[in-house]
């Protein structure tokens, strides 16, 4: 499996919440924190689908552990914060203008 690859290559446990990826048919609609409800979804379409005939691709997903890795390991915790602080999610035009922002 490319998870057991990806997640030892990167001397990781191989713990489900310590996984850097978690392949679709590794994963369920349990499984949301650990890799967002789309991924979550794709995992519980294969496992409930393919048994009927319905093909679902393939695939993996990013875990949430992945993405707070990269964050941390990148020290991009602070400038990530101080870019939301007025950020306004209800407003298309706050939206917009964080989302134009480079490198502070």
């Amino acid at each position: 499996m490319i998870s057991s690859l990806v997640n030892a290559q990167a001397g990781l446990p191989t713990s489900r919440e310590q996984a850097l990826i978690l392949e679709f048919e590794q994963v369920g609609i349990a499984d949301v924190p650990l890799v967002g409800g789309k991924n979550a979804s794709l995992g519980e379409m294969i496992q409930q689908l393919a048994s009927q005939g319905v093909n679902v691709p393939n695939g993996f997903a990013t875990t949430a552990y992945a993405y707070r890795r990269f964050i941390e390991s990148a020290a991009l915790q602070e400038k990530l914060r101080t870019l939301f602080a007025d950020l306004d999610v209800d407003n298309v035009e706050s939206l917009q203008q964080v989302g134009r922002q480079r490198d502070r």
